[in-house]
């Protein structure tokens, strides 16, 4: 059966989506964990973009040995050169060029003509060649480019030695007939392109990119570039879990696989989510809440006859556990580890060690722990491992008749630094006396959530901050059973990725 490779792109186009970005330890993270769950090709990030990209690329580069690592880079020798020196460490390096050739591309943004266009194409992924074997190039709007001078594009970088050429849907302007059309078209009449990957990169603009994707498989692509639920510029791009799970739900349509491990979409989904300090959508497919709710009565009736009746797929298939089990204060380590494989988590010895700690402190404050609260666990240690900022202690004083104060106390390379400070209410407070403590740049609260992780008066509470610094934005998570700690936590997390 043929296999469709899956290319991620979550760390470079999804990072792009307003209120996503990443700080390193994250990248990794998730990076490791797409990896485990199967993706061909991981598109690390843009190394020219930044020297933090650049670093992030380099050090995905140097841990990932099971999938592709890619760095983007324009058609230019200066972007190649980065890209290769940031991938050249991986055990399978890719550079992935592009260049547009839609008409509205080369007249307004490259203000080249469609013979300089080739010529580029021509030299620059020859120039890559010279570095890696594996050369991915993408005809940006390609969707929008006119058909023949497509051909050429593609043709000049066959020729050329790439050896996956991709036909983005940039702006997530075509239709699945269309984009069925065009692969066919281009199959057709360029010569060699049967010999190399065709891959397709469909945005969300429409809402058609996953059925885009599925109409380019069918027509005969080989790659699909994706984004762990659908994250990415506007409205993002096709959803890995998405086109997926579409093609192993539905192989009487799609007779071919791929190498993604379904039961590791609904883990991965929710560090995804934790890292950008969102929540799935509740209608969101495959990984959304309600995903496999059912209230309506006849539908319930159905459920418990005979779960086919109006579910295509199985809840576990996609790694969402159906057997709850619960936990606390007497639950040893060995019952805790064995639950977190369960869902999905495997955590090496000092991972472990730290997890089982916060673990037997939530015990103390909390009589039962569940799936939830234990998986909010295991998200959060990336929030707290490391940092340079830690919380000691903190003392508040509110009330509808005074003004709210707070005591905050920190913990810094061993010293300890304590600040007081008014504000208009309990959280403003705390965050004041934060910021006189850390000392940090100007900065603005740029948003600030709380949320239930489970059921109960002592639930733990997960508190999200976005912090906006210069053009970039900073996302805070804390999680507490007192949600001022949470919210308190949640800043600081937020201040030491800003610093």
């Amino acid at each position: 059966m043929k296999t469709i490779k899956i290319f991620d792109t979550t760390l470079r186009d999804g990072e792009q989506a307003p209120g996503c970005s990443m700080d390193l330890k994250e990248k990794l993270e998730l990076a490791l964990a797409l990896e485990k769950m199967g993706v061909d090709i991981l598109e690390a990030g843009f190394a020219i973009a930044s020297p933090g990209d650049f670093e992030s690329v380099s050090e995905i580069a140097k841990v990932i040995k099971n999938a592709t690592v890619v760095s983007l880079a324009r058609a230019t020798m200066k972007d190649i050169d980065t890209a290769y020196d940031a991938v050249k460490h991986a055990v399978s390096p890719r550079i992935h060029t592009f260049l547009a050739t839609s008409p509205t591309h080369m007249e307004y943004k490259l203000r080249m003509t469609e013979q300089q266009v080739l010529d580029t194409i021509s030299q620059m992924v020859k120039y890559a060649k010279g570095k890696l074997s594996d050369v991915e190039f993408s005809c940006e709007d390609a969707t929008r480019s006119d058909r023949n001078f497509l051909v050429k594009a593609v043709q000049a970088a066959v020729d050329a030695g790439a050896t996956t050429i991709n036909i983005p849907d940039t702006v997530g302007y075509t239709t699945p007939s269309e984009m069925g059309d065009l692969i066919k078209h281009l199959l057709e009449n360029v010569e060699g392109l049967d010999s190399v990957d065709l891959s397709v990169h469909c945005h969300n603009d429409l809402g058609l990119a996953a059925a885009n994707t599925l109409a380019a498989i069918s027509a005969g692509a080989t790659q699909v570039e994706t984004t762990m639920c659908g994250l990415g510029e506007r409205a993002g791009n096709a959803a890995m879990e998405e086109v997926v799970m579409a093609l192993h739900t539905r192989k009487d349509i799609f007779p071919v696989q791929t190498n993604i491990d379904t039961t590791r979409i609904y883990p991965v989904s929710r560090l995804v989510y934790s890292i950008i300090g969102m929540q799935a959508p509740l209608n969101k497919p495959i990984v959304g809440i309600n995903a496999f709710a059912h209230e309506a009565g006849i539908h319930q009736h159905g459920v418990l006859a005979n779960a086919s009746t109006y579910e295509i797929m199985t809840p576990e298939s996609v790694g969402l556990t159906t057997n709850k089990m619960i936990l606390g204060k007497h639950s040893g380590r060995h019952a805790v580890e064995d639950r977190l494989k369960d869902l999905g988590y495997t955590l090496n010895k000092e991972e472990m060690d730290d997890l089982f700690a916060r673990f037997k402190a939530l015990s103390d404050r909390k009589k039962t722990i569940n799936d939830s609260d234990l998986e909010a666990l295991v998200l959060h240690r990336i929030a707290t491992n490391g940092a340079p900022w830690r919380l000691d202690r903190f003392t508040i004083n509110s009330g509808n008749y005074v003004a709210c104060s707070a005591v905050v106390r920190l913990s810094h390379e061993g010293q300890l630094y304590e600040e007081v400070a008014l504000g208009d209410g309990p959280i403003d407070a705390a965050f004041n006396a934060i910021d006189k403590i850390m000392n940090a740049p100007e900065h603005k609260l740029e948003d600030y959530a709380i949320q239930t992780i489970s059921e109960g008066k002592d639930a733990q509470g997960e508190a999200i901050v976005k912090l906006g610094c210069g053009n970039r934005s900073y996302t805070g998570r804390g999680l507490s059973t007192d949600v001022m700690e949470a919210s308190i936590l949640a800043y600081i997390n937020g201040m030491n990725k800003l610093l």
